[in-house]
């Protein structure tokens, strides 16, 4: 793992249960590196990917077959959309930052046709010490020149996705329903009922919110004050919010090249 790419803080505040902060990368070759490795990972879901391969390539005893198997794996295109990109960064800086766990590869679900995602971008737990919490947010991609961008605003924007993320129990148990599965049978199960439990126990407030915003302009704090302010006065404790601005030291647009090694 690389050290963290987004480590140059460029203003932060606080207000009740939500905190929020714009982050830029100190060096160049610091984020290429991030996002030739961890975003790149993620994205591409080398570790489903290479279980996939490893299993079907154990079944492939024949010339024949294995030359069949080639054609399946040549025919997958990579994922390179500007939106993919950021929520793969989004969960790569929230791993490193804020020891959020990703139980499931959501990419896996995004590639599968006609797949019903659920109701968040992000959905995983957030371990601090014993305490394990459910982490769920929302990601925002933009190059919009205006600050504060479109998508924060509206029914689509991230403060109403947060609150709905936080007050829509139907939603949440939506949620809860697609990660259970997900989780059972695996290293992730007690973090699972150790998640659920607490934000039972809480009367479902004890879930950490995150609203990650992508932007290639220069750190302005006025990108995540209002909207923190408002979310301030509709979330009580134990719940906790924070957003957080990812500022590109490149175009969203050209986030692809980078990844890939090039420069634009």
């Amino acid at each position: 793992m690389t050290g963290i790419a987004f480590n140059s803080l460029c203003y932060e505040g606080a207000q009740g249960q939500v905190d929020w902060r714009g982050l830029q990368p100190e060096a160049d070759d610091a984020f290429d590196a991030f996002l030739c490795s961890e975003v790149e990972a993620r994205l591409h879901d080398s570790e489903g990917a290479d279980d996939f391969e490893a299993h079907l390539r154990g079944l492939a005893n024949t010339g024949f077959a294995r030359d069949s198997l080639g054609a399946i794996l040549a025919a997958e295109v990579p994922e390179e959309r500007d939106w993919a990109i950021g929520e793969a960064m989004a969960e790569a800086h929230l791993q490193q930052a804020h020891g959020v766990v990703w139980p499931w590869n959501m990419e896996r679900d995004k590639r599968t046709p006609k797949a019903s995602l659920p109701g968040a971008d992000l959905v995983g737990f957030q371990v601090e010490g014993d305490v394990v919490r459910l982490a769920l947010g929302e990601v925002k991609t933009s190059s919009d020149k205006k600050t504060p961008p479109n998508v924060m605003s509206g029914r689509g924007g991230m403060k109403h996705q947060l609150d709905e993320l936080a007050h829509n129990l139907r939603l949440i148990g939506q949620l809860l329903k697609w990660l259970q599965p997900r989780c059972r049978g695996t290293e992730h199960e007690d973090s699972f009922d150790a998640a659920v439990g607490l934000f039972l126990e809480s009367g479902n407030r004890a879930v950490a919110l995150f609203g990650v915003l992508i932007r290639d302009i220069q750190p302005d704090e006025l990108d995540l004050t209002a909207r923190a302010k408002t979310l301030a006065g509709s979330l009580q404790n134990p719940t906790r919010c924070h957003l957080i601005a990812l500022y590109l030291p490149c175009t969203v647009a050209d986030l692809p090249t980078r990844m890939s090694g090039g420069k634009p």
